[in-house]
């Protein structure tokens, strides 16, 4: 668990070099500042208003506490084993079979589960996903995400700023700098796309350190990862598609990658690899037991 963290300080480390490294290439502060304030306001107002623009976008509605209450008494168990408070709980109607977790903080939470995972899972398998959700919840991860994509965007900005500073020249201090434009623009294309691969590194890491928090909470680690089985195996029957842009920034949210993709593909996912989460979870509970 603590390596997982470790890892998570250290991506972000990485990024935030990133950072630093593409605003000294571009010289001066002006335009780092004006890149992070406008990526500040951008995943600020995500930050605060995600969770209600990601219910609205799939159509979720309150979870019926009469025709779900054990899931309500499920979730309650949970959190108080986890110390949290109670989130609310919402259904999307949808075949795909996912979950997910949402809110700034755990006193603004949201749990959201879909009608199709709720007809493959039995009671404890969907007891392990909701403790998956409730450690995103705990391990505060829409804080270390949002944090991830501040980063992320001012390099994206940054990059676009570069291209033009291999032209023109880049300035410090009202005094022109020599640089190698070409070595510039190399790097204003190669920045954004490091950038994105460690923040979806950060995804990752989060993933596994839920998985872990969530199966040591529900003291059941074959549950979850049978769980994750049979929610990866369902993905090819129900799922997002490609072309349906809107919804590919909320991919990290869910439990499972909600998209069907492969090969090269799979680089770019929010997700580890599904065959190293359920061994991972395999060795946790020779562990535990």
């Amino acid at each position: 668990m603590w390596f997982q963290k470790i890892k998570t300080a250290m991506l972000l480390a990485g990024l935030s070099a990133l950072l630093l490294l593409i605003g000294h290439l571009i010289g001066g502060y002006a335009g780092l500042q004006l890149a992070l304030i406008m990526a500040l306001l951008m995943n600020g107002i995500a930050y605060f208003f995600s969770d209600k623009i990601v219910l609205s976008m799939y159509g979720a509605r309150a979870l019926d506490r009469q025709e779900y209450g054990w899931i309500y008494e499920t979730v309650e168990e949970l959190a108080h084993t986890m110390n949290l408070p109670m989130p609310k709980l919402w259904l999307i109607k949808t075949p795909m079979a996912n979950a997910f977790a949402t809110g700034r903080d755990p006193e603004h939470a949201s749990v959201a589960v879909t009608t199709g995972i709720l007809s493959i899972l039995d009671r404890d398998e969907l007891r392990g996903v909701l403790a998956h959700e409730l450690s995103h919840i705990k391990n505060r991860d829409i804080l270390v995400s949002t944090i991830a994509a501040t980063i992320a965007t001012a390099i994206g900005y940054l990059a676009h700023m570069l291209q033009y500073a291999a032209f023109w020249g880049s300035m410090d201090n009202n005094r022109r700098r020599e640089g190698n434009p070409i070595v510039m623009f190399l790097v204003a294309l190669l920045m954004p796309l490091a950038a994105t691969l460690i923040q979806l590194a950060v995804s990752r890491s989060r993933e596994y350190l839920a998985d872990e928090t969530g199966a040591h909470s529900c003291r059941d680690p074959l549950a979850l990862a049978s769980a994750l089985e049979k929610l990866h195996n369902h993905i090819p029957s129900a799922h997002l598609h490609a072309d349906d842009m809107s919804k590919a920034s909320t991919a990290s949210l869910f439990i499972v990658h909600p998209f069907n993709s492969d090969g090269m593909i799979a680089l770019f996912s929010t997700h580890p690899p599904m065959r190293a989460r359920i061994a991972r979870l395999h060795k946790l509970h020779e562990k535990m037991f």
